[in-house]
């Protein structure tokens, strides 16, 4: 009852002075303003607030010295005014909960707090107009507290409409046109705000650091609201941003170290991704329909004009704030990923028609272009990008590997410091690392392997009016790459040494492809002197790596290429550098390709290196061979395959002969024991057998019958996958060959036994090409009786017979062959760290049997290894003096390891 007598009290002079004419209200104004506020400071009563500020706003705000509004009033009355209105809010939120139709009490009660708040709206309204009216040009320091105190009324406005459904809950009829009409005055409130706002002018050679950080505060307010309006109004969101930017723009040279820029671009990030992603899925949505409806359409066209704004806004402001850039390089560069990733021919590309990939890709891709052009220089970009620490999502590795191939196509445009810096690794700092764009290239390309599996096609450049055809993966990095080098500053050639000598030693097959043939580009693109460097250098390497290896295999392959691109000069000085006559040089001349020479040169070193491998081959004979010392064997009869392979045109009979002798002798210490225990014995079968299978129409027909008979005892044991496939080569080589009717009786059943198991093989590859190598034995054997045999079960029958007639290819549908290689690529993805500690391991052929000398006794292990050694040579050589008769010098070289055997024991003792 007190407040009610005290508000009744104070109703009178409010009567009394909204009746006052104009003339009145000017000549009162000094002694009537100090009263009212007065009665406002210390009102309890909402609706007294508001009648009060409408008596000051209508009444006598217009005789108001504009140059004293912030000390007089705006600093007296918007402090409580805000407060009044978060009071309102927590009060509406409070009682939000017991609002029904039945409840007409709270009902009434929301309604008119509800209608105060927008008389509250209303009253700001008339004094930033009133501002705007009266002041053609704003100066912030005079109103200092009416934009703020504003801004903060508008983002609680907005705030409070967006929650409304879960505020209000299932009640929200019962206030819906309230709310509808609190919004529409908050939205015409920040209108009028920004007209005003827009009138400030910002004088840099005034000391003026209050107007500077008004400023700043109006716009951070701004920034603040659009997050909230993002999903509510699409035309008033973007008004709201493009006043942002224009106002940043205006005060660039005054506001520019004060903005948060980072918040401003990652704001600008989020909605260009939202409405990406809204467009993608009205067009999905439009794609899955069946009838075309205008409507949708239209939205589609309204979201990409908004998301084109969005694109836009944000390439400008990066181009004027570039300096300001370096906290906002990662979310730049997530948005251009997440982009990609969602645009063909990414695998998770969204489901949408090709008139609508291309508008989309309209809307957002030109722009992200010159975006990259703005970010290269710098460095926070390059720690971005380039991090070695990068933990990218399946999704995302795709769009990582075209990122930096445009990177690589824009650097040659840029200073000679900036391609340094993108091109030479650097330690950031402890805990960041940056790799180079060569090593994160082959890397990032590593991890696309769903990609170039399926493989995706890339769209070339359009050149002289037409488009390039479409190229896969590997082509485009690979163009590209070798595009680049062309271009590219020659001090960086070492750093790319260093990457494709890297990427060659990988443990990753594609990407050492890759790596080989851009090594090879810059061979023939550099000069002769640069490819016979490189050829040199390849060859010491492979000379000097102590064993078996993944990555020997790959300096091979790249030595074999390499060689073929060798002036003739060249590969002449090559041969007197490393000399075919030397034992010493076979791990090199096993890798090279005769054919890369010409004439006498080849013939003169075909002749070399089969006197020496056979040379090897009988010194390893005639020295009490053990399992230890197959490496050299290995290398003689690799570099002897080589031959047969490349110039066996080149041998004489002689020469011929005495490769078959050698592979003679050689069988006789070839066990099944061995093979399936030693990885060495594997390598020298899986050599031998394909030298014996080249002369298979000369070498003699019991020791074709032997090597089957091996062969098939093998098999039974399931050896290793590399052995498989040798016998399957060797087999393959006798569909032409006559079986004397001697041996046919043993043989024959074990080539039929040959062909069974590996036909029932589960290895996809080998089995596909055993029907192959089936196929052409069927057709040109002289023993057709076999061929029922080898397809014995129905099993394996119809597995030919579909093979035969082509029809157990079944057509996988596009889209699930995309979901399956996406399934494959989550279960292959390894991550950076993890790629880089394998590099580092080498893989090695060893046998067990071979030991590392030791200055100090060895454990009893090693002692119990070797002596298992002996043993199987012992049973090996048991094993053939069963089988054939012993050659001479046997009984002396059993003699002499008997002798070595007294002295061990005497050593012992």
């Amino acid at each position: 009852m007190a407040q009610e007598r005290a508000a009744a009290a104070s109703a009178a002079p409010l009567e009394e002075v909204s009746g006052w004419p104009e003339e009145t209200c000017r000549r009162e104004l000094p002694s009537v303003l100090p009263r009212l506020l007065s009665m406002y400071q210390h009102s309890e009563s909402w609706t007294e607030h508001i009648q009060i500020l409408k008596v000051i706003i209508e009444m006598f705000l217009p005789h108001m010295n504009h140059l004293t509004l912030e000390q007089a009033f705006f600093s007296q009355v918007l402090p409580k005014t805000v407060k009044l209105f978060d009071d309102m809010i927590y009060e509406l939120t409070s009682q939000a909960g017991g609002l029904s139709s039945q409840n007409l009490e709270i009902q009434t009660t929301l309604r008119n707090i509800l209608q105060t708040m927008v008389q509250v709206l209303e009253v700001l309204t008339g004094c930033v107009q009133h501002v705007c009216a009266t002041q053609e040009s704003v100066v912030l320091e005079k109103i200092h507290s009416l934009p703020s105190s504003v801004l903060h009324v508008i983002r609680s406005t907005f705030v409070h409409c967006k929650n409304s459904e879960s505020v209000y809950s299932g009640r929200l009829h019962l206030v819906s046109d309230l709310l509808q009409a609190l919004f529409k005055e908050a939205y015409s409130l920040q209108k009028q705000l920004m007209e005003l706002v827009d009138a400030v002018l910002l004088d840099p050679s005034v000391d003026s650091n209050g107007d500077i950080l008004d400023m700043v505060i109006v716009i951070h307010s701004l920034l603040d609201i659009c997050s909230v309006i993002s999903s509510m109004d699409q035309a008033f969101h973007a008004n709201t941003w493009k006043f942002i930017i224009k106002q940043s723009l205006k005060h660039q040279s005054l506001v520019k170290n004060q903005l948060k820029h980072k918040d401003i671009i990652s704001s600008l990030c989020e909605d260009i991704l939202f409405s990406f992603h809204s467009c993608l899925q009205l067009a999905e949505q439009m794609t899955q329909s069946e009838s075309q409806d205008d409507a949708d359409y239209r939205l589609f066209q309204k979201t990409l004009k908004l998301s084109r704004f969005f694109a836009n806004s944000l390439l400008h402001y990066t181009k004027e704030f570039h300096p300001f850039l370096s906290d906002s390089c990662s979310v730049l560069h997530r948005l251009y990923l997440q982009i990609y990733s969602k645009l063909p021919p990414s695998l998770y590309a969204a489901s949408i028609s090709k008139a609508q990939q291309e508008e989309v890709a309209c809307a957002f891709l030109v722009t992200l272009d010159p975006l990259i052009s703005q970010l290269l220089p710098l460095q926070s970009f390059m720690q971005a990008v380039l991090d070695s620490k990068l933990d990218l999502p399946c999704e995302l590795q795709f769009p990582q590997c075209l990122l930096l191939v445009v990177v690589m196509d824009k650097l040659p445009a840029q200073p000679e410091h900036v391609q340094t810096l993108w091109c030479t690794e650097n330690q950031v700092s402890q805990g960041a690392a940056r790799i180079s764009l060569f090593r994160a290239i082959f890397y990032s390309f590593e991890q696309c392997s769903g990609e170039l599996s399926l493989p995706v096609h890339l769209q070339g450049v359009e050149s002289k009016g037409r488009a390039e055809a479409a190229s896969t993966l590997y082509q485009h990095v690979c163009v590209h790459l070798c595009t680049f080098i062309t271009s590219f500053h020659p001090s960086l050639f070492a750093e790319l040494d260093t990457a494709l000598l890297n990427a060659v030693l990988g443990v990753n097959m594609i990407t050492s492809l890759l790596a080989m043939d851009v090594w090879c580009f810059v061979a023939r693109y550099g000069t002769a002197e640069l490819c016979a460097h490189h050829v040199t250098l390849v060859a010491h390497l492979i000379k000097s790596s102590p064993g078996e290896c993944q990555q020997l295999a790959h300096l091979s392959i790249l030595l074999k290429r390499l060689f073929f691109l060798m002036a003739p000069p060249h590969q002449v000085e090559f041969i007197k550098k490393f000399s075919p006559k030397e034992a010493e040089n076979l791990p090199v001349w096993q890798c090279i390709s005769l054919q890369a020479l010409c004439g006498e040169v080849r013939k003169q070193a075909a002749h070399a290196i089969t006197r020496v491998g056979t040379a090897q081959c009988r010194r390893w004979l005639s020295t009490s061979p053990t399992l230890g010392e197959l490496q050299s064997l290995n290398t003689a009869l690799s570099a002897l395959l080589a031959v047969c392979n490349s110039a066996a045109e080149a041998l004489d009979v002689a020469q011929q002969t005495a490769i078959i002798e050698v592979g003679n002798q050689l069988w006789a210490f070839l066990n099944v024991k061995q093979v399936t225990s030693q990885p060495y014995v594997q390598q020298t079968l899986s050599l031998l057998l394909p030298i014996l299978g080249f002369f298979v129409q000369t070498v003699d027909p019991q020791l074709i019958s032997q090597v089957v008979s091996l062969q098939t005892s093998l098999l039974k044991l399931e050896p290793a996958d590399h052995v498989r496939f040798a016998v399957l080569d060797f087999v393959s080589s006798l569909g032409k060959l006559f079986i004397p009717q001697v041996i046919q009786d043993k043989m024959l059943p074990n080539l039929s036994c040959i062909f069974a198991l590996l036909l029932a093989d589960r290895n996809w590859l080998l089995e596909q090409h055993t029907l192959e190598a089936f196929t052409q034995f069927a057709e040109g054997t002289h023993h057709e009786e076999i061929v029922p045999q080898c397809v014995s079960s129905e099993e394996i029958k119809n597995k030919v017979v579909t093979f035969l007639e082509k029809s157990g290819c079944v057509d996988e549908a596009e889209a699930a062959k995309v979901e399956r290689v996406k399934q494959e690529k989550a279960v292959f993805w390894v991550p950076f760290a993890e790629v880089t500690e394998a590099e580092t391991k080498q893989s090695s052929l060893q046998p067990s049997a071979k030991r590392a000398r030791h200055d100090l006794p060895l454990e009893e292990e090693e002692y119990r290894s070797a002596l298992q050694a002996a043993t199987r040579a012992l049973e090996a050589t048991e094993s053939l003096i069963q089988k054939t008769p012993a050659p001479a010098w046997l009984l002396m070289e059993m003699e002499t390891l008997q002798q070595r055997i007294e002295r061990l024991k005497r050593q012992i003792l």
